[in-house]
């Protein structure tokens, strides 16, 4: 069993602690701070010299089943569907004989696959690392993320921040639709920070409520 953390550094709460039991592990930032990167390096990290290390994903901005960083790496994943019952996935855990689980896209799993992750955690021991994002783009926190907030055993946020336009520090996901900031919509829209009609760019609260996107808009 091992104990690698990706929360060996600045920003860390911990909850709880226990070396002789696995952990459930939850790494959060903006859009652009390299969450999915972190998570395949810790899961290439991992598999050197070990065959016990899974990957999962929850929804990437690319085909199903694939991990993908904007730097250009990417690893071949599990897809798990929003709301699917994890038994499934488990079972296959369990006969690979996984020790740890490294999970990017976590906030677009539910309430109750989060409580399953805890659930292999505890039950199975096996190490679960999760990445995503902590809001949405309207500033609401995703339901999965205040679970993991919840319960999991570390959670930090990444050190290495999406900056916006001016130069502040971005705490904020803003969907661009058309040009325009997005006030309304539904919370699940996959997408990313590359131009198009709907795409997202990460903006520091004050340019977030002004809706601006640059020194010059409007």
């Amino acid at each position: 069993m091992s104990h690698l953390s990706p929360a060996k550094c600045g920003g860390i709460v911990k909850r709880s602690k226990r070396d002789e039991m696995a952990e459930l592990t939850f790494t959060y930032g903006t859009m652009a701070s390299g969450k999915s990167t972190l998570a395949l390096q810790l899961c290439w990290q991992l598999r050197e010299g070990r065959s016990d290390v899974a990957l999962w994903t929850f929804g990437d901005r690319s085909a199903e089943g694939m991990v993908t960083s904007r730097i250009g790496i990417e690893a071949a994943a599990e897809a798990v569907e929003p709301g699917e019952s994890l038994e499934r996935h488990v079972q296959t855990l369990l006969k690979r004989a996984i020790s740890i689980l490294v999970i990017d896209e976590a906030q677009f799993a539910t309430v109750g696959q989060i409580d399953e992750l805890s659930w292999i955690v505890d039950d199975h021991d096996i190490d679960v690392h999760a990445f995503g994002l902590s809001a949405d783009f309207l500033l609401n926190v995703f339901p999965a993320s205040a679970r993991l907030f919840a319960i999991a055993d570390w959670a930090h946020e990444l050190p290495l921040t999406s900056s916006c336009w001016c130069g502040q520090k971005g705490r904020c996901n803003a969907r661009v639709v058309n040009g325009v900031v997005a006030r309304e919509g539904s919370q699940f829209v996959t997408g990313d920070v590359s131009e198009g009609a709907v795409h997202y760019q990460v903006l520091c609260r004050a340019h977030y409520r002004l809706g601006q996107l640059s020194a010059h808009a409007s």
